[in-house]
């Protein structure tokens, strides 16, 4: 199996070291710095034992990179751009399995694939899910912080790839299952999302002192207006067995700080549309107040807003 990953940062370089690691024939497409430095060195793992990994590395996709199947791991603001990128390189279809943060991935990669000619994007496109965190240290390292699994929807139109991936990760060293309603996990991921990434990142605090007042209101508070916007649109989740798992979340990983923090640390974007954006907007849709989940967004914007002042 030929596998590229489109979108090198963290996870996805994490996932690119232990699939080569495994014998897998893997190319990774990451920004410039990043590429130079995995051509130099290899692609260094912190935590994970061995030499680098060997893997291909690429600044653009292009028609001669070899693929069977695209691991898309970027940012949820660059799906749709993604899209466009793999299918102007790779106009014969192969398997693109969305594994961004967020909601609504699904139609945001589905639009990019159309505009450049795939003509059924969606046959095409197997949702993921995933709770393997990993943290950018510098050009071509990165560090391994913690354990988690990779959930895989299935696709009607490609019914053998969910086993075939399932048992791929399994063989690199990273626990997989296969969901009988991806939506729904996609769902329960949000709320975790939700509740902790928006407090981490205004507050600067890792995860695990979510656990400690006055932040642990902040989260449920947060994660309460999600359970009544996930139920609204047909998942319901016992509101219990989710708080349980946000801070069994926090405290699994005390020491990580959430994707959303080191966005705004180091400059970047961050995903707070694609995470509490979507879920303000289908709280709206079914006319549930959502104040909460309004104040969380409006601070991160201005943070983010922040930064880009300061340069």
């Amino acid at each position: 199996m030929r596998v590229v990953v489109f979108g090198a940062g963290a996870v996805g370089s994490r996932f690119a070291s232990a699939l080569a690691r495994s014998g897998l024939s893997v190319t990774v497409v990451g920004r410039a710095s990043h590429v130079a430095a995995i051509a130099s060195h290899g692609l260094v793992v912190e935590g994970e034992p061995g030499p680098p990994a060997v893997v291909s590395a690429v600044e653009v996709l292009s028609p001669r990179t070899a693929a069977d199947v695209i691991l898309l791991t970027v940012k949820s603001y660059d799906v749709a751009a993604a899209g466009e990128a793999i299918a102007k390189a790779i106009p014969d279809p192969v398997p693109v399995v969305a594994m961004s943060n967020g909601l609504g991935i699904e139609g945001a990669l589905a639009d990019g694939l159309r505009a450049e000619g795939w003509a059924e994007p969606m046959a095409w496109i197997l949702r993921a899910v995933h709770t393997v965190p990993a943290r950018h240290i510098g050009p071509g390292v990165v560090r391994a912080t913690g354990t988690g699994e990779i959930v895989l929807g299935q696709n009607p139109s490609m019914p053998d790839w969910p086993e075939r991936l399932r048992a791929a990760f399994e063989r690199a060293g990273l626990p997989a299952r296969i969901a009988g309603s991806i939506d729904r996990e996609v769902w329960r991921k949000a709320l975790v999302n939700a509740a902790i990434n928006p407090v981490t990142a205004d507050h600067g605090i890792p995860n695990g002192r979510l656990v400690d007042e006055p932040w642990r209101g902040q989260a449920l508070a947060l994660l309460r207006e999600a359970l009544r916007a996930a139920a609204a649109e047909g998942y319901e989740f016992d509101a219990g067995e989710a708080e349980r798992t946000v801070f069994s979340v926090a405290r699994a990983t005390a020491q990580n700080r959430s994707s959303m923090l080191e966005d705004l640390d180091h400059g970047r974007r961050t995903e707070v549309d694609a995470i509490s954006g979507a879920i303000a907007a289908a709280g709206h849709r079914h006319g549930i107040p959502m104040p909460a989940t309004g104040r969380a967004i409006e601070r991160i914007r201005t943070r983010e807003a922040e930064r880009a002042a300061r340069g």
